[in-house]
C-alpha cells in the first residue's frame, strides 16, 4: 500500500466485536481467569488494547518493528537516554529543542552522562565530532528552530562505525515525510503532540525501533517507570493520525507560499525554510524527505520589531509547540528555548529577533494578510497609531471560497 493509504487505514481486526474503529479500553485493570497466570492484559500501565493498536499503527508507518507510546515527546526522548549509563557520551546536534537541551544538560550530565554539542549538519564537523567515546548521537530532522537537516545516512554510518547508536527526533516531518529507520537510524522519536496529533488537544510521544532487544529494553522501562500513554489519549492520537497526510499536504502548500512571500517582504531580514532553494541544507533535506514540513523561522534584525510583530498577529496565536491545524507563532528564545543559557543561544545563532511560524490549514491568503498587517505595524514609526489600524478586509468579512479553491 502507498503511504497515504497506510496512514488512513487503522487495523481494528483484533476487536472481538469487529468494530471498524478501535474502541477505547478506558480501564485500569482486566479481570483474570486464573489467580496464578496472567492473560494478555492485566493492568493498563503494562498494556492496553487501545494503546497497542496505536503502537502497531505507528510502527508500520515508520517501517519499524516496534513502537512505544508515552505521555509526552520529552518522555519519549528520556526513554531513549535511559539506556545510557554513567560514563557514556551523548553527542547532540547544536540546534535542538530547549526541552531536550534542558534534559541533556540539567538532568543527564549531573547523573554522570557526558554531553557534547556539535554542528552535525556538515560532513566535516560530524566526522570529527563522533568518536569512539560516543554512545548515542542525537539530532532533529528538521532541527528546531533553525530548521537545518542533518545527513541521516551519514550520521548512521559514522555512529555505527564508532560503536554508537543514532536517535532522530523527526517531530518536524512526521512519518508521512520521512522514515529515519529506513535511513539507518536506531531510534526515531516524535512529540506526537505536534503533527501526529495535529489538533492541540493531547500530549504524547513515540519511540520506534527495529531491533528486538532495544524494543524489550524500552518496554521494560516503560512499564517499570509508568510512562505509557493513557487509553483515551491513545484513542485521540489514533483518530488524528488518520488525517495526517491531508493536513500536512495543505500545511506544506501554504508554508511554501508564506516562506516565498516573506523573502520578498520588506522588514524581514532572513527566512529559514527547507523548501527555499537558498536554505543551507535544502539539498540534504530533499534527498531524504518527501516534503519541507510546515514550520518557518525568520528574523527581523530587531528583537523589538519581532515582539511587536508577534503580538499584533490576529490569526496566528502566540503559543509554544507547532504542527496544529490552527496557525501559531512564537519567539523561541523567549519561549520554547528559554531554558538554553544566553551564551549557548548566542553560539547557536539564536537571536531574540527570531520568529517561528507554524502554518495551519487556514486559507493561506488570510495568513498572508495577517502577516502583512502585523509587519506593517511592527515596522511603523508611529507604533501606537498603527496598532489601532483596522483588520484587512479579508480578515473581517466572510467570503464564499467555492469559486477560488484553486488558490488554496
Amino acid at each position: 500500500m502507498r503511504t497515504r493509504t497506510r496512514i488512513a487505514r487503522i487495523d481494528a481486526t483484533s476487536d472481538p466485536h469487529r468494530a471498524t474503529a478501535v474502541p477505547i479500553y478506558q480501564t485500569a485493570t482486566f479481570a483474570q481467569d486464573s489467580a496464578t497466570e496472567f492473560s494478555q492484559y492485566d493492568y493498563s500501565r503494562s498494556g492496553n488494547p487501545t494503546r497497542h493498536a496505536l503502537e502497531r499503527h505507528l510502527a508500520q508507518l515508520e517501517g519499524g518493528g516496534h513502537a512505544l507510546a508515552y505521555g509526552s515527546g520529552l518522555a519519549a526522548v528520556t526513554a531513549v537516554t535511559r539506556l545510557l549509563v554513567p560514563g557514556d557520551e551523548l553527542l547532540a546536534h547544536d540546534d535542538v529543542y530547549g526541552g531536550s537541551w534542558r534534559l541533556f544538560c540539567q538532568v543527564l550530565e549531573p547523573r554522570g552522562i557526558r554531553v557534547r554539542f556539535a554542528d552535525l549538519s556538515t560532513t566535516a564537523s560530524a566526522t570529527a565530532s563522533i568518536t569512539a567515546a560516543t554512545k548515542l548521537v542525537f539530532c532533529e530532522s528538521l532541527s528546531n528552530p533553525l530548521l537545518f537537516a542533518c545527513d541521516l545516512r551519514l550520521l548512521a554510518r559514522l555512529a555505527h562505525e564508532r560503536g554508537a547508536r543514532l536517535c532522530v527526533d523527526a517531530t518536524a516531518v512526521s512519518p508521512y515525510l520521512q522514515q529515519p529507520l529506513r535511513l539507518g537510524a536506531d531510534f526515531v522519536v516524535h512529540s506526537a503532540t505536534k503533527y501526529l496529533g495535529g489538533h492541540g488537544d493531547l500530549t504524547a510521544g513515540v519511540v520506534t525501533v527495529r531491533d528486538e532487544h532495544l524494543a524489550r529494553q524500552l518496554a521494560f522501562l516503560q512499564n517499570a517507570e509508568g510512562t505509557a500513554l493513557s487509553p483515551f489519549d491513545s484513542f485521540l492520537l489514533l483518530r488524528s493520525v488518520q488525517t495526517l497526510s491531508l493536513r500536512l499536504d495543505r500545511q506544506q502548500q501554504s508554508a511554501q507560499r508564506v516562506a516565498e512571500w516573506l523573502t520578498r517582504r520588506r522588514g524581514i531580514a532572513r527566512v529559514l525554510f527547507p523548501g527555499l532553494a537558498g536554505h543551507k541544507t535544502a539539498a540534504v533535506h530533499k534527498n531524504q524527505a518527501s516534503g519541507p514540513g510546515a514550520v518557518i523561522s525568520f528574523t527581523t534584525g530587531d528583537d523589538r520589531v519581532s515582539k511587536r510583530l508577534v503580538e499584533n498577529l490576529r490569526l496566528f496565536r502566540i503559543a509554544v509547540s507547532f504542527g496544529g491545524v490552527q496557525s501559531s507563532v512564537s519567539l523561541p528564545c523567549s519561549m520554547s528555548h528559554k531554558s538554553i543559557p544566553t551564551a549557548a543561544r548566542t553560539d547557536r545563532d539564536l537571536g531574540l529577533d527570531l520568529v517561528r511560524l507554524s502554518i495551519g490549514i487556514e486559507d493561506v491568503r488570510d495568513l498572508l494578510d495577517d502577516l502583512d498587517q502585523a509587519i506593517a505595524i511592527a515596522t511603523a514609526t508611529g507604533d501606537t497609531e498603527a496598532a489601532a489600524a483596522p483588520l484587512p478586509r479579508s480578515l473581517t468579512e466572510q467570503t464564499d471560497d467555492g469559486d477560488d479553491r484553486d488558490a488554496h
